[in-house]
């Protein structure tokens, strides 16, 4: 006798073949149905990842999940996905989701390890996917606007306007994305209240917060989101009403292949040793309860969401990266790692301004003013081209910019010191990955720094080492984030 559970699969296979024209379902050999969003699921598991030393993750750009402000990666998910691949050791690679309806597809055929999304666990959806432990609990809300004059209505009149009890919504639209868990809980309200609520399907490529943005704009009259990402994005915006809830508390959690139970295993751990910690708290809040910083990013123009701006110095950075032949997001990853883009900024060595110049550097470049921005960026870069021209050697130019930042953070002569003992180990001299950084390292060691070709002594290798990886990864990310665009004219001496 097969159990509900084998009946319930059967009948979705028998459903998914028909559409698809197909004969009939595939068996094991137990006479068992097999479950078709396993058969082409890849069998990648936390063996094959600690291997990669890789941990590949699908995120969401959106207000709460992962964006740029101020130059700084930032977001709930992106915080802990980080925290989390740092605890394992794990180097993490994002890949932005241009699709949320291609989500699980993307995760079983194995291009990802992980949605790093807050999704509700849903028995359909447990079908397809595995959960991890939730991160939180919410609820579902209905988001509407309150009418253009609300201020001056009485509450009752206020009242009177607005939907207070979903057995209002019977024959009235809700626009939500088809295969959200908010699709899900419309289904199952329409059963619960015996009458059709009419369905408009948005696109798969809109965030919770732009879909909120459209009904307070009036594009749109009702959506569903959970209720944590409702009072966020409705914080500054009073003439939304987010206060009929629409289902009971729900869990939300990350997901996983089914075939990567260990995978599923470790992050469960991960999330039950850390869900009740301080600093698991301060993230959860800062981006779901600190309506204030959220005011603040959204208000600013160095937010990703609202402008293809990375800084206030986004025109002299341009301007100078071209002379460079740099892409400019680079440089602006570089300037970043320098100093947060504070022009003021001193490090302990007595380096200064936006690109941390030395005051005898400074002097040979003829900088005037190491805090004034276009005197710092225009000597600083004068300077990365000195450190460039210096490996002319090295053909690939990605490689040729590695070994000039490194220079430019510890000086030439450590980096050509790198390359000597790379040349007396057997390793590529114009190879930065797993050659010339590793004999950087290496310079940390008497036994290395001692030897007789070793012209400039001992180097804290972890440092430009470290500068490198930390530029090119703030790279990625400002490349997901910030488009290209022509630089504006900016007068240079």
């Amino acid at each position: 006798m097969k159990t509900g559970k084998t009946v319930f699969l059967f009948l979705l296979i028998i459903i998914l073949t028909a559409c698809k024209g197909e004969p009939s379902a595939e068996f094991d050999e137990n006479g068992n149905p097999i479950n078709p969003f396993l058969v082409n699921s890849s069998d990648r598991d936390f063996e094959d990842i600690k291997k990669d030393g890789v941990l590949k993750v699908l995120i969401v750009y959106s207000s709460t999940s992962y964006f740029l402000y101020k130059g700084q990666p930032m977001g709930f998910e992106y915080e802990l996905i980080k925290w989390l691949a740092d605890d394992l050791n794990l180097k993490l690679e994002l890949v932005v989701s241009d699709d949320l309806d291609s989500q699980f597809e993307v995760l079983n055929r194995g291009d990802v390890d992980i949605i790093a999304h807050g999704m509700t666990i849903t028995n359909q959806r447990k079908w397809e996917v595995d959960f991890t432990e939730y991160l939180y609990l919410t609820k579902q809300v209905l988001v509407q606007k309150k009418p253009d004059n609300y201020l001056k209505l009485n509450w009752k009149t206020l009242e009177n306007s607005l939907i207070q009890d979903n057995i209002e919504l019977i024959d009235d639209t809700i626009s939500i994305r088809k295969n959200s868990a908010y699709f899900e809980r419309v289904l199952s309200l329409e059963n619960e209240i015996g009458g059709k609520i009419y369905i408009d399907t948005l696109s798969s490529k809109l965030s919770d917060g732009e879909i909120v943005n459209l009904v307070a704009e009036g594009k749109i009259k009702y959506t569903i989101v959970d209720e944590n990402i409702a009072k966020i994005n409705a914080s500054n915006r009073p003439i939304l009403d987010i206060s009929v809830p629409i289902s009971f508390s729900q869990r939300i959690a990350w997901v996983t292949r089914k075939k990567a139970k260990n995978l599923q295993e470790v992050v469960n751990a991960w999330i039950l040793k850390n869900r009740k910690k301080k600093r698991y708290n301060v993230i959860y809040n800062k981006y779901f309860k600190n309506k204030y910083s959220y005011k603040k990013r959204e208000r600013s123009d160095y937010y990703s969401l609202k402008n293809n701006q990375i800084s206030q110095y986004d025109d002299l950075i341009k301007t100078y990266a071209e002379k460079l032949n740099w892409d400019w997001r680079l440089l602006a990853a570089l300037i970043f790692q320098e100093s947060h883009f504070d022009p003021k900024a001193n490090s302990w060595a007595g380096a200064k301004g936006l690109m941390q110049v030395m005051p005898a550097t400074a002097e040979e470049l003829n900088i005037q003013d190491l805090s004034d921005p276009k005197e710092s960026i225009r000597g600083g870069t004068a300077y990365l081209k000195q450190m460039y021209d210096q490996f002319e050697s090295i053909t690939d130019s990605i490689t040729r910019i590695k070994f000039a930042m490194a220079a430019y953070n510890c000086g030439l002569g450590h980096v050509i010191d790198a390359q000597r003992l790379a040349k007396e180990n057997d390793l590529k001299t114009d190879v930065w990955e797993n050659n010339v950084d590793k004999m950087l390292l290496a310079l940390r060691f008497p036994k290395n720094y001692n030897k007789p070709f070793i012209k400039y002594g001992y180097v804290r290798g972890t440092e430009p080492v470290n500068y490198v990886n930390e530029i090119f990864q703030r790279y990625d990310q400002y490349q997901q984030f910030i488009g290209l665009e022509e630089p504006k004219e900016v007068e240079s001496e």
